[in-house]
């Protein structure tokens, strides 16, 4: 029976399709980490207390880059180049999501609004995060080789998801409401349309590795396209809604240390 254990677990147990999964799990990571500590570097003067929690937010990411490449040497793998077709990240900003990495590359302070951009699309992202990251814990939590790092890297996501919300209301009394709302909204509807795309990119090139039937490809490929039409259809609510989360602070403080792989 075809399932999303059975997937993950077929993925993990082969080392060319876990040399991928790793490979683009960690690019996106520390892409995540570098553009969260180029933030940070950048927040205005007004903003200045959410300097420390957009620092701890890069870090964080820059460990779950790690703990990725550290479970590629584990089985003796190295890292591979990522598909451009399924890179997340680059083809968020692509399509003008977040801010953009020539804007994070000056030394030049980011505005206010920047910085509202910038939460919001974070909130649209790390609630996919999580949904992943979740379904993964439910499966592989207790796995040998990667549930220790599942573990982690579930937790850490949930961290900046309740970090997102609390900021973005914050910002919300502050006066910038309508942005906030106008910002998750873009982001959103093309979040799930991007992310179709790479799910789409991410299982074709899975189905060569592993020698799927054409049959087979077909099924996640409908799979795929049907979790993107519920998202269009209203799915995507979920994740432009704000409340204040029960982990309050959840990124006060240092980041915690990676886990032994």
């Amino acid at each position: 029976m075809l399932s999303a254990r059975s997937l993950f677990q077929e993925i993990i147990d082969n080392d060319d399709s876990y040399q991928l999964f790793c490979s683009i799990a960690a690019s996106g990571e520390a892409q995540g980490g570098w553009e969260n500590a180029r933030i940070a570097a950048l927040v205005p003067p007004e903003l200045q207390e959410l300097g420390p929690r957009i620092t701890r937010h890069g870090a964080d990411e820059d460990k779950h880059g790690r703990i990725f490449n550290a479970l590629l040497k584990k089985r003796g793998l190295e890292p591979v180049p990522v598909p451009p077709e399924a890179d997340y990240t680059m083809l968020l900003e692509g399509r003008g999501i977040g801010l953009a990495h020539e804007k994070l590359g000056r030394d030049e302070p980011l505005s206010e609004e920047d910085i509202v951009v910038y939460l919001s699309h974070s909130r649209v992202t790390e609630q996919r995060a999580a949904d992943q990251m979740d379904m993964l814990l439910t499966f592989f939590g207790d796995h040998p080789e990667v549930g220790k790092a599942i573990k982690m890297i579930s937790n850490d996501e949930t961290n900046h998801l309740a970090y997102c919300h609390e900021e973005l209301l914050r910002l919300a009394a502050a006066g910038h409401g309508r942005t906030i709302h106008r910002v998750l909204r873009q982001c959103a509807l093309a979040e799930i349309a991007i992310y179709r795309d790479v799910s789409l990119a991410v299982m074709a090139h899975m189905g060569r590795l592993l020698g799927w039937p054409r049959s087979k490809s077909a099924v996640l490929a409908t799979g795929i396209r049907g979790l993107y039409a519920y998202e269009r259809l209203g799915g995507w609510r979920r994740m432009v809604s704000l409340a204040m989360p029960e982990r309050r602070g959840a990124l006060d403080g240092p980041a915690t240390a990676a886990p032994a792989i």
